[in-house]
């Protein structure tokens, strides 16, 4: 869990707290033009976000969170490039960035908690997220920020993202697929092929046809 959690918050922070400031110095926008960049890419994450959220329930999590890990590893300099070069294009490298980010921040509060078995979630959950949330969430903007001023790399936050992302990739091949999984029990949670997606609509669909009989 923790090494989903570090490109989690390192994105996190990075788009919402940092970004405003790279605008600033990159291509000079005023406060409120930085801030209506974010405001206009915040619209689209919080548009997409339950139609992932509900993607994420037909093929499961970790497809999601590879979709956007790859993604920002991809995209992350390209899109910051892009940004550092007018106000229209910024609002069009942070919406891809907010976008690809959108598959963790939709299902976060269906896979963290299912990592744990019921009798330790809420410690496991609670301790590991907060702490690795402050330890890299809370240092994400003012790291960049020294970066940045000490070598005048401006594009170093798109680097930290990819490197957020090495460490969420290699958490996600141990990570259970935990999709239509039950979470009670003292063992922690796992799913089958057949306990989410075509197979699992197609059993519940059957179900109801026989109950209906």
């Amino acid at each position: 869990m923790a090494g989903l959690v570090i490109p989690l918050n390192i994105a996190n922070y990075t788009l919402l707290t940092y970004m405003p400031g790279y605008l600033e110095t990159k291509i000079h926008l005023t406060p409120n033009e930085s801030l209506m960049v974010i405001l206009i890419g915040e619209i689209a994450m919080m548009a997409m976000l339950p139609f992932c959220g509900s993607l994420s329930d037909r093929i499961g999590r970790k497809r999601m969170w590879w979709f956007s890990m790859i993604g920002l590893f991809v995209m992350a300099l390209p899109m910051y490039m892009l940004m550092g070069q007018s106000f229209g294009l910024a609002i069009l490298g942070f919406a891809v960035l907010g976008l690809l980010y959108i598959p963790q921040l939709s299902t976060i509060s269906a896979t963290f908690p299912a990592m744990f078995p019921a009798h330790v979630r809420f410690a496991g959950f609670a301790v590991t997220y907060n702490v690795f949330t402050s330890v890299f969430g809370g240092t994400a903007a003012p790291l960049n920020e020294a970066v940045v001023e000490s070598t005048g790399f401006l594009e170093f936050p798109a680097v930290y993202v990819m490197i957020g992302c090495v460490f969420g990739m290699v958490a996600l091949l141990f990570l259970k697929e935990t999709a239509g999984a039950s979470l009670h029990g003292t063992e922690i949670p796992e799913s089958e092929p057949e306990d989410y997606g075509i197979d699992a609509m197609l059993a519940e669909d059957k179900a109801l046809d026989e109950a209906g009989r």
